[in-house]
């Protein structure tokens, strides 16, 4: 299993709970979008995670941006994706930079929103802010390869799951 976290914004720690912090220990993989604040919540996410890639965000400290770059592909899992914050990326580049990568989906995060989008030839997946949900529901996301498609789950720390997608690749 992948899992998808974005927008910590903390000082102090990972802020992870719940199914969120089981999903991180679960995966096989970590990806964070971006928006850690401080290279101490970095730090604490490479801790907990195991095998992790994250991206900067807008409110990273130039500690954090020292450490990760603005973009990454990532492969685990037979699942490709290619993973940014979103905040210089409108949908359409979105979807221009996971046709230009071959990805199978575009993780961002910034808006806070989680949500899927099916986007022609690619699909864009922000998993929400677990920590700061701001006012839509904190979520992750968990991603599964299973044959020729990938089947994911929007699921809130207290384990519910409020959205379900499969995507053929």
């Amino acid at each position: 299993m992948l899992t998808v976290v974005s927008d910590t914004h903390a000082k102090d720690g990972h802020r992870l709970t719940g199914r969120t912090l089981d999903a991180v220990h679960d995966a096989a993989f970590v990806v964070h979008a971006g928006d850690f604040m401080t290279e101490t919540v970095l730090d604490a996410f490479v801790d907990e995670a195991g095998t992790f890639a994250g991206v900067v965000g807008n409110n990273d400290t130039p500690a954090v941006q020292d450490r990760l770059p603005t973009k990454r592909v990532v492969e685990s899992e037979g699942i490709r994706l290619v993973v940014v914050h979103g905040h210089e990326h409108s949908e359409t580049a979105l979807s221009m930079l996971g046709r230009q990568e071959a990805a199978d989906l575009v993780v961002f995060g910034h808006s806070h929103r989680p949500g899927v989008h099916d986007a022609g030839e690619v699909t864009l997946l922000n998993p929400g802010s677990h920590a700061q949900p701001r006012r839509y529901r904190p979520a992750h996301a968990e991603l599964e390869r299973e044959g020729n498609r990938i089947r994911g789950r929007l699921v809130q720390p207290d384990g519910t799951v409020f959205e379900e997608f499969e995507i053929e690749s």
